[in-house]
């Protein structure tokens, strides 16, 4: 499976950035680039449960095709996990449901090299967003 291009685009980008902090700046600014979630979808229902900070996601469906296709919206208010709903939207965002549900996003995480100083508590918030956006792609397929 290929990576969509806006992963792609963040993980080249990452790889001209050797410093960790230049790194974390930038997951700050893909954050910080999110559209606004609308406070009615900030609900219980879409928040992710395994997360210390608050994390939405709100997922919809196009099923115009062949294979139901996932697209996902997101927000934290957490500036560094705000940055990760960011490329796990990228990520995710735009594929079909098999595909979502195959996809190891920690692997990639790793791949690229953001999970390497994600403390526990992030990083196990991490898992619950990849879990939630994974269960649902295989809730579809």
């Amino acid at each position: 499976m290929t990576e969509p291009q806006a992963f792609q685009d963040i993980a080249e980008n990452l790889s001209f950035l050797d410093d960790w902090e230049d790194r974390l700046n930038y997951v700050i600014e893909l954050g910080q680039a999110l559209p606004p979630m609308d406070d009615a979808d900030k609900t219980d229902e879409n928040k992710v449960k395994g997360c210390v900070s608050n994390v939405w996601l709100v997922s919809s469906v196009d099923r115009s095709s062949d294979q139901p296709v996932m697209s996902f919206r997101g927000q934290s208010d957490a500036i560094i996990t705000k940055g990760l709903v960011a490329v796990l939207l990228a990520l995710y965002s735009g594929r079909p449901a098999a595909e979502i549900a195959e996809t190891d996003a920690i692997a990639w995480f790793n791949k690229v090299g953001l999970s390497e100083h994600l403390g526990m508590q992030r990083s196990n918030g991490l898992v619950a967003m990849v879990n939630r956006m994974r269960s649902e792609g295989k809730a579809l397929s």
